[in-house]
């Protein structure tokens, strides 16, 4: 029998959404105020979902600590606070959409969880718009 288990984080980060090969009209054009020059942030809500067989001897499918650590280093480490084009490697040629957000948090997960566990991420850019991937 598999049963999920889900943790909850947040963090705060500011962006621009910017195309470069586009004019400055086409950028507000298709992005808005997402495209200011100065940047805007966001208060992200995270939601890691984690499903696997229940461990017999330890009654888990992982030990939430243990995946609590996992997000505070792949995920808050690397985004909380910070500018995402300017400080976050991934975004120096990656549009941080919320779409290439969610996908390269699943991958850093991906990488520090371990492969018999299924992993899904959702995260929310504000309480009504959200993203999920994979995408089942």
């Amino acid at each position: 029998m598999k049963v999920s288990v889900f943790r909850k984080t947040h963090f705060n980060a500011a962006h621009r959404l910017h195309n470069p090969n586009w004019s400055d009209e086409k950028n507000k054009e298709v992005f808005g105020l997402c495209n200011n020059p100065n940047f805007h942030g966001h208060n992200y809500d995270l939601t890691v979902k984690v499903t696997g067989e229940i461990d017999k001897e330890t009654g888990y499918v992982i030990d939430m600590k243990v995946l609590k650590d996992i997000i505070k280093k792949e995920v808050d480490a690397r985004f909380d606070h910070k500018n995402l084009n300017l400080d976050v490697d991934d975004f120096k040629n990656l549009n941080p959409t919320a779409e290439n957000i969610v996908i390269v948090i699943y991958n850093y997960l991906r990488a520090a969880i371990d492969d018999h566990l299924d992993i899904q991420v959702r995260l929310y850019e504000t309480p009504r718009n959200f993203v999920e991937y994979p995408s089942v």
